[in-house]
């Protein structure tokens, strides 16, 4: 189900993980210790001399993403939509949060370096994110290769197909000679290449995440 937060994942403590107990230095350290009553401390009752009479878990940390998106003022077709584009990657070995991630990216509900403040939000639209995925598989990647470059290069599914994508590959192929295995092993290696779309010829225009200076 979607999330409603925009924030980047973050990191929860597991508040079973010791949160009540107390160590022997805070008895031995304070002024006269032999006279301190340890329950003065507002402890829980079952924390005495320094010591958790319960067992006490070791430290746990859940990742929570909160990387998907904020579908509060969604209509119900734009929600059929995005489960649409769900399905569109069950090809891969994702989970559901790890798609939410992908689509999110993508298409500008999470934010990502990549776009910076260019990219708006918009609802993915299965028919945009089969054709991609399609064109990529005709530049002979497999699903396996596929999976790597969505982990590595999630926004490639909201990158123009005509005007990114394609015009990409053909500046790989006629401009650099780079074609079949070679053109896969690079999209593997740096699938970025397929989102270039400014070349600031040495004179940094702030754009670097999309120039191709870069490559």
């Amino acid at each position: 189900m979607l999330g409603r937060s925009l924030a980047s994942p973050f990191l929860t403590f597991d508040s079973a993980a010791c949160s009540s107990c107390v160590t022997p230095d805070l008895v031995t350290a304070a002024p006269n210790a032999a006279s301190l009553n340890v329950n003065s401390l507002a402890l829980p009752s079952n924390v005495t001399r320094g010591y958790c009479t319960s067992h006490c878990s070791p430290k746990k940390w859940a990742i929570q993403s909160t990387a998907q998106a904020d579908s509060t003022t969604w209509s119900n077709e734009d929600r059929k939509t995005w489960e649409a584009c769900r399905e569109a990657l069950s090809a891969f070995n994702f989970n559901v949060e790890e798609k939410d991630k992908i689509l999110g990216k993508a298409f500008g509900n999470v934010h990502s370096p990549y776009w910076g403040e260019q990219r708006k939000k918009e609802v993915p639209k299965f028919e945009i994110v089969c054709e991609t995925l399609d064109y990529l598989r005709s530049l002979g990647l497999s699903d396996d290769d596929l999976f790597k470059l969505l982990k590595k290069f999630p926004e490639v599914l909201g990158c123009s197909l005509e005007h990114e994508l394609k015009t990409n590959v053909k500046i790989l192929e006629k401009d650099w000679g780079i074609k079949g295995k070679s053109l896969q092993k690079l999209l593997l290696r740096n699938p970025k290449a397929l989102g270039y779309n400014v070349d600031c010829k040495g004179d940094c225009i702030a754009q670097c995440t999309r120039c191709w200076a870069r490559f």
